[in-house]
């Protein structure tokens, strides 16, 4: 099924339609064909779509539902950038969002860019589905002739591949205890030392933020463009900040192994351990620890949810233990 399912080439659907044309009523007469006119195929839509089968489908269920909770800013701008790998400015027209609709009690997930978007839901309970539909080929600089539909072909099964690859490591980014802890401590490399990147640090925090950033947009970045994404972030101007002190976090990032430069060139990627890490740090940062502090907190404002009631209760039943037991507190 796979092969024949390749074999559907612009080729073999332009001579499906000339072997009908031939049998069917024809506006252009022998002489008009002979002259050179002709029906030319264009693409209206396009839908590339990856079915995976899961072998234990409630399984698939879950991960499908937990996707769906981690990835709800799919839609922002940024993000879009990423799944399609196109530039996303102020001016680019289209809506950017994200849609969970849910038919009965099947969810799906739907992704939009310009005129064309992305679905993903859970097929018949067993199998995780993602559906890359392209409404208007020039939505990514592509002509709408038959021809071009190998290349259109290209970018619709890279979109699904991408996005499930952010939701893989978005489900799944434990660096280990090893990795976490050597991005706690300087490391030195060929000569070069670099400081360490700190968990708690917010400079640390800002500039893994701006990785990710960097990898919804082309990429890559320069040494400009970072100092400008970062200051706002701290809180500062871009001018603020010096290039020394860009070029020390580049080299903290680069030496630590989440960056690397381009040859022959000024400009920097994010590498596979970088994505990783970054999203690790991000989302621990932002989704547990800053929000779960405040929970327990003794100036929280809700003293009632039940991680803060156990909290406090934890919190009383040690000092009744040292009262009881006579220990210095």
């Amino acid at each position: 099924m796979q092969q024949l399912c390749d074999g559907l080439s612009a080729d073999r659907i332009d001579r499906l339609l000339r072997k009908w044309l031939r049998r069917l009523p024809h506006p252009f007469p022998p002489r008009d064909r002979a002259a050179g006119y002709r029906y030319a195929l264009s693409i209206l839509q396009a839908e590339f779509s990856l079915t995976q089968v899961l072998d234990q489908p409630v399984m698939g269920r879950i991960f499908f539902e937990e996707v769906i909770r981690e990835n709800l800013d799919l839609g922002r701008p940024s993000q879009v950038s990423l799944v399609f790998d196109r530039k996303v400015i102020r001016r680019t027209p289209g809506r950017f969002r994200t849609r969970v609709i849910t038919d009965g009690v099947v969810p799906s997930l739907h992704v939009d860019y310009k005129k064309s978007r992305i679905k993903q839901y859970h097929k018949e309970g067993q199998a995780l589905r993602t559906e890359t539909t392209i409404n208007d080929t020039r939505d990514f600089a592509i002509g709408r002739r038959i021809e071009n539909l190998q290349e259109l072909r290209k970018i619709g099964f890279a979109a699904n591949r991408r996005l499930l690859d952010v939701q893989r490591i978005g489900h799944d980014c434990f660096i280990g205890e090893a990795s976490f802890q050597d991005m706690q401590r300087p490391v030195t490399v060929d000569g070069q030392r670099a400081a360490a990147l700190r968990f708690a640090d917010p400079r640390v925090q800002g500039l893994l933020h701006v990785l990710l950033l960097f990898v919804l947009v082309q990429g890559t970045f320069a040494h400009s463009d970072l100092r400008e994404h970062l200051a706002p972030l701290l809180g500062q101007k871009p001018s603020q900040l010096t290039p020394g002190r860009i070029t020390y976090d580049l080299r903290r990032l680069r030496l630590h192994g989440l960056i690397e430069r381009i040859p022959k060139s000024y400009r920097y990627r994010i590498t596979a351990n970088g994505l990783r890490t970054a999203i690790f740090y991000t989302r621990l940062y932002n989704r547990a620890l800053r929000t779960g502090l405040a929970i327990i907190s003794q100036r929280a404002i809700d003293y009632e949810l039940p991680i803060a009631k156990s909290i406090r209760a934890a919190e009383v039943a040690v000092n009744n233990w040292y009262d009881d037991e006579k220990l210095a507190a």
